[in-house]
């Protein structure tokens, strides 16, 4: 892809701490209005690479461009340009909701307006509450209202649904759908792989600070052409079988059983079963 379609570039990202390499590298690119998810196990160098594109860590080597500017000269008009989610609705417990994201719309040289982004992240019923009164999911989506008030064009999540429940977990990714079809690219890392699948336009896996695998959700790691487990029901119990040709097996036992095959299932590896095997059982 052409950089000149992409919110970040990164070719050969490097950091050490120490003898440690946390980042060994990278190459990345990230296009604009994409929901892009970074996947790796705690200590694979995600955190890194993160920091180093919101500009709050440098870098050994590497080249690093995101909305075409490097973070580590990034002035106060390009960090205007982008949008973190940190923990900070906790810190202002006694404000409403209201009053938080019109606080910090103030930092901002052309903010949204406050009651559309609290509208957008689904507290237009809480914005005269107080902060210190709500739930830990609907502070976590006051986080992401204060990430999205200065309305960036890229927009970092990290972790964003972590101690969700399954609502709220589905309400939130509502709001990353509605925001990339604003044309907000996202860059999300997370633990869920669900999240990832239902979020991401692609993915990456990092594992010991290099990228080893990338793609969409479907076809990581060569899923979608990866070999098919084929499960029937006959006078026997149950039957299986591993087939690249899903469809001529499924045809062939339809037509020996005259029709409808008992008990069919078709499955490919999961993301899951495919993220597990390129982090090689690492957590």
């Amino acid at each position: 892809m052409n950089a000149t379609g992409l919110a970040v570039s990164v070719q050969g990202l490097r950091k050490s701490y120490g003898g440690v390499k946390a980042v060994n590298g990278i190459d990345l690119g990230i296009a604009r209005g994409e929901v892009f998810a970074l996947l790796g196990p705690n200590g694979a160098g995600k955190t890194t690479t993160v920091e180093i594109l919101e500009g709050y860590r440098d870098r050994d080597d590497g080249e690093v461009s995101v909305l075409g500017t490097d973070p580590r000269r990034g002035g106060a008009a390009w960090r205007a340009r982008i949008g973190i989610v940190l923990q900070l609705a906790s810190d202002a417990p006694e404000l409403t909701v209201a009053e938080m994201v019109t606080h910090f719309a103030g930092f901002y040289p052309s903010p949204r307006r406050p009651a559309e982004v609290i509208d957008l992240v689904g507290l237009t019923d809480k914005a005269r509450s107080r902060i210190h009164s709500l739930s830990g999911g609907q502070q976590r989506r006051l986080d992401v209202a204060l990430g999205l008030v200065g309305d960036p064009e890229l927009l970092f999540l990290d972790e964003p649904t972590t101690g969700f429940d399954p609502a709220a977990r589905r309400a939130f990714w509502e709001v990353v759908h509605a925001l990339s079809g604003s044309g907000v690219t996202v860059l999300l890392t997370t633990h869920y792989l669900d999240e990832a699948a239902a979020l991401a336009d692609r993915v990456a896996v990092i594992r010991d600070g290099v990228i080893v695998a990338a793609g969409s959700p479907a076809d990581l790691g060569g899923r979608a052409v990866a070999e098919a487990v084929v499960s029937w029901q006959d006078d026997d119990g149950t039957r299986s079988e591993r087939t690249a040709e899903p469809t001529r097996l499924v045809a062939s036992l339809a037509a020996s059983f005259g029709g409808e095959i008992p008990g069919l299932t078709v499955s490919r590896p999961s993301l899951e079963d495919v993220y597990l095997d390129l982090i090689g059982g690492q957590r």
